[in-house]
């Protein structure tokens, strides 16, 4: 990957027509760096408050470190409570650990861009990012579809949920997940390798994100654009419509149960991925939807941080608060902590 020698006034036209409005006011503010950093890209980030850069940098600190301690916390009562020794909590528990390593992808280099103004990225450190960002995506998108399934079966096959989800299978699920996920972005990876950069490279986003980058690529990217169309559809559609089947299966068992209180404990089995999920597939449907919208590209920016940022931060609030175990796990734990603290 390197650095190709096209006309750096074509290429100012190109980043200009992807930045709209701001993205031209950050260009010409940040152009001396552009014309000095062409070994790599330059991200805008949120350019358009550059007036508010110190409430940012706290915002979303506070975001991340909230981010880290919600899913740490979840991941360490799921390791270390034997009453969450189970399928449903094995999942979750790795969803935490997909959201913290999610945050820990794009978060960070936001944070040092606000506090010192540096929005140069390397070109291996952009496309380090992109790839663990579709690493992570994509295996949440299994994940959260073999979460629906776990589901299903408890509610809609009670009698045969120990034999189906034991803990073989549940091993072999996760590792599926993260296997076909490495297998198709490193498919990804090696064709978005061969793209040749021009020097004035302006990416108008706050993180390396895939449209954003083949877009300011010199060479052609047709052939990337349509491999991308299809291992996009292969990643999102087949785990999309078993949820969406699964959840079918569910709420037609559910409306079968003849007690209003058996049909409350059912659906708050599985109320607290429903939410998870439709925040997970909405926001990235509009995202994408807004992605060759020139005009809403602040608002994309929006939406990318509802799914890349803050979704990390709810799921361990939605599926703590709305879950009874988990409640009294923790409730547990902090007697355990407090009793150990006293006798000390």
């Amino acid at each position: 990957m390197g650095v190709g020698g096209a006309d750096p006034s074509e290429n100012k036209k190109e980043s200009s027509e992807m930045g709209g409005v701001w993205g031209k006011k950050a260009v010409k503010k940040l152009e001396g760096k552009i014309q000095i950093n062409t070994t790599g890209f330059i991200l805008l980030d949120f350019r358009s408050l550059q007036d508010i850069q110190i409430l940012l940098f706290l915002f979303f600190l506070m975001i991340y470190i909230l981010t880290m301690a919600g899913n740490l916390l979840i991941v360490v009562l799921v390791v270390t409570d034997h009453q969450l020794h189970t399928p449903m909590y094995f999942f979750l528990g790795h969803l935490s650990f997909l959201e913290i390593c999610y945050s820990s992808n794009i978060i960070p280099r936001m944070l040092v861009s606000f506090l010192t103004d540096n929005h140069h990225i390397s070109v291996n450190a952009c496309i380090l990012q992109l790839w663990i960002f579709g690493f992570l995506i994509v295996a949440e998108c299994y994940l959260l579809t073999v979460m629906s399934y776990d589901r299903y079966v408890a509610i809609c096959r009670p009698l045969h949920y120990t034999f189906f989800m034991n803990t073989k299978f549940c091993l072999q699920l996760v590792a599926g997940s993260f296997f076909s996920s490495f297998i198709m972005n490193m498919i990804m990876l090696t064709f978005i390798l061969q793209l040749t950069f021009c020097e004035h490279s302006v990416i108008d986003h706050f993180f390396c994100d895939f449209i954003p980058i083949v877009n300011i690529a010199c060479s052609n990217v047709y052939l990337i654009k349509i491999l991308s169309f299809i291992l996009t559809s292969i990643c999102t559609l087949p785990p999309f419509s078993i949820t969406i089947v699964s959840y079918a299966f569910i709420i037609h068992a559910i409306l079968g149960i003849s007690s209003t209180r058996g049909r409350q404990k059912a659906f708050s089995t599985c109320s607290s991925h429903l939410i998870v999920v439709t925040i997970f597939y909405g926001t990235i449907t509009i995202v994408y939807l807004l992605s060759g919208t020139l005009e809403l590209q602040e608002l994309n920016k929006v939406f990318s941080v509802f799914y890349t940022i803050l979704t990390p931060l709810v799921n361990p609030l939605i599926y703590s608060l709305r879950n009874k175990e988990v409640k009294e796990v923790l409730k547990k734990a902090v007697v355990k902590y407090g009793k150990s603290r006293n006798i000390q």
